[in-house]
């Protein structure tokens, strides 16, 4: 049994190379082959010019077989359209487009792009012809499974026509760059933003009140900027130092914006890590549709504000990246993490969201200073209810 599976593929590696390198035979092919030298070797025997007849025309019908499909394909070029980013689960828009640059009508071409195997299996299709001077637009709907940003390059071309005798097989180069965003889950309500949202709504107005303020703690005095308000001249200064002069006064106010911070240096389980990956975005838009200012932080690439970017960031992210970002930032922000120790190093009024290590022994409870506001996921709940869940 070994014996002939080494053997089945030894001989699927030769013919593989026949079809890409020359041409390789068909079963058809094959047959007219050995008919061929059968033929040949009965007219050698017997010495029967109609033996040699037939011979001589199997071969050379073998001969034109072999040449027509390498010649057919040369006249074909590919070229590929972008590709629109999508989300996980919904099917990506591939457009690849053949042009036919010859004066005569290409047929029964099967051409297949190969798709890396993470995102699905090469996709393959049939054309029944493409005239002269034209084109041919396939567009296909790979289904995606996983987000992440796929790569691939390489469409093959495949014929055997006209007689169908040989088979030639040619690549061409067309680069395509899919985005599978992870998937944003519709949150109704989020606590852990939600009170961040309110603490800071508290504090813009009191910098609101601060800034109408005519009194209050001078911190400074600085050159009149056009567009000052005139109420914070301080005309003595102004008068000594012959030039206006304006006070900057003490704002009440603490951090104005919401920081998300995915712990991607860490080392996570590839399901824990997807769903904080989930997590992450879903937070992101949530905070963005209440109207507060929103980034996030990954280990590589730092803070990044800009949807589009925070997309693409969380869609391309991996466990045990290095920091080439920096450390978070110095400010309460929601930290997302599989390290329970992490969480006593956080920022003053910062949220987190664990999920817990099944190794980590029930003795390994929380740091005993933590007084942070947060939760533990648990496995066998929907990730949406337990985002919209109150906190403790």
């Amino acid at each position: 049994m070994n014996l002939a599976h080494l053997l089945a593929g030894w001989l699927k590696k030769i013919n593989n190379r026949l079809e890409t390198r020359i041409c390789a035979p068909a079963y058809a092919g094959w047959m007219l082959t050995a008919l061929a030298l059968f033929y040949f070797a009965a007219g050698t025997n017997t010495m029967a010019g109609w033996l040699y007849v037939i011979s001589g025309v199997s071969l050379a019908i073998l001969a034109v077989a072999a040449t027509l499909p390498v010649r057919s394909l040369r006249s074909l070029q590919v070229r590929r359209h972008s590709v629109e980013p999508v989300s996980a689960g919904d099917c990506l828009t591939v457009e690849v487009e053949i042009e036919n640059i010859s004066d005569e009508t290409k047929t029964l071409l099967e051409v297949a792009d190969i798709l890396p195997a993470v995102l699905s299996r090469p996709t393959k299709a049939v054309i029944e012809s493409i005239p002269p001077q034209s084109k041919y637009l396939w567009v296909y709907y790979p289904e995606t499974k996983r987000r992440g940003i796929y790569r691939w390059e390489e469409i093959q071309l495949r014929t055997g026509t006209p007689l169908g005798l040989f088979w030639c097989r040619r690549s061409r180069f067309a680069k395509a760059c899919a985005v599978v965003y992870p998937t944003v889950l519709s949150l109704n309500i989020c606590p852990i933003i939600d009170e961040i949202g309110r603490q800071q709504s508290a504090q813009i107005r009191s910098e609101r009140r601060s800034q109408m303020a005519t009194e209050g703690i001078t911190r400074t005095l600085r050159p009149y900027r056009f567009g000052d308000p005139t109420r914070l001249i301080h005309w003595r200064s102004s008068a000594r130092y012959g030039e206006l002069r304006v006070r900057e006064l003490e704002l009440a106010t603490g951090g104005q914006e919401i920081i998300i911070c995915l712990d991607t240096a860490g080392v996570w389980k590839f399901d824990d890590f997807e769903q904080a990956v989930i997590a992450a975005a879903s937070l992101f838009f949530y905070a963005s549709r209440s109207q507060l200012q929103v980034k996030l932080w990954t280990a590589t690439t730092g803070l990044v504000q800009c949807h589009q970017t925070a997309l693409q960031t969380l869609a391309a992210t991996t466990s045990q990246e290095e920091k080439t970002g920096g450390e978070p930032p110095e400010q309460p922000l929601i930290w997302l993490t599989q390290n329970r120790q992490s969480l006593n190093s956080l920022p003053t009024g910062s949220r987190w969201i664990l999920w817990p290590q099944e190794d980590i022994q029930k003795e390994d409870k929380m740091p005993a200073n933590y007084n942070l506001n947060g939760f533990e996921i648990q496995p066998e709940q929907p990730l949406e209810l337990q985002l919209q869940q109150t906190l403790k």
